[in-house]
């Protein structure tokens, strides 16, 4: 293969003369001349449409942001509500139990004394039944011991006295009463 010298290099169309396009390989010709032409024209170009673009989502993002720090101020009020809430349900939650508890110790204080004033009633009238039955029995024992000594002194008393001594007796009894 026979070497060739850079300098003999000519650029070759891709595309016949005639037709106004090609591609010119010359580097320092060529290359900078279309760059200084496209860079340009792509920027005049791109900057409307990217700029638009660009534009859009800044508004997107930042309209996203004050939404985002909208929501955080709000739940940052909701949660500080939220937490005096449940200080104030704690504090009543405390009352409560508190309450509760003063409650259950004064209803066990009351049946407590309830109780012993129910017993002390009970014992009272426990008493009393056996009073009342001592009293009963005690009557009765009475009246039967004097309804045996009457007997026991009616059946003796006709043979006690005599004839004489019963017309005196009425004869006291009469003027007694009269």
């Amino acid at each position: 293969m026979p070497i060739v010298a850079p300098a003999t290099m000519m650029a070759t169309p891709l595309l016949p003369a005639t037709e106004g396009f090609g591609l010119n390989l010359d580097v320092l010709n060529g290359n900078l001349v279309n760059l200084a032409i496209l860079i340009p024209v792509l920027l005049w170009f791109l900057k409307g449409f990217l700029g638009g673009i660009l534009s859009r989502r800044r508004e997107t993002i930042l309209q996203d942001l004050h939404g985002a720090e909208s929501r955080l101020a709000e739940a940052t009020a909701q949660l500080e509500k939220a937490q005096v809430e449940l200080a104030a349900a704690r504090e009543t939650a405390q009352t409560i139990l508190r309450d509760g508890q003063a409650r259950a110790d004064a209803m066990r204080a009351e049946g407590e004394q309830r109780a012993i004033a129910e017993m002390a009633r009970l014992q009272e009238e426990a008493k009393a039944d056996m009073d009342s039955e001592a009293r009963r029995i005690n009557n009765e024992l009475r009246r039967s011991t004097s309804e045996q000594a009457i007997a026991l002194a009616l059946q003796g008393l006709p043979n006690a006295l005599s004839p004489k001594k019963q017309a005196r007796l009425l004869e006291a009894t009469i003027n007694s009463l009269g």
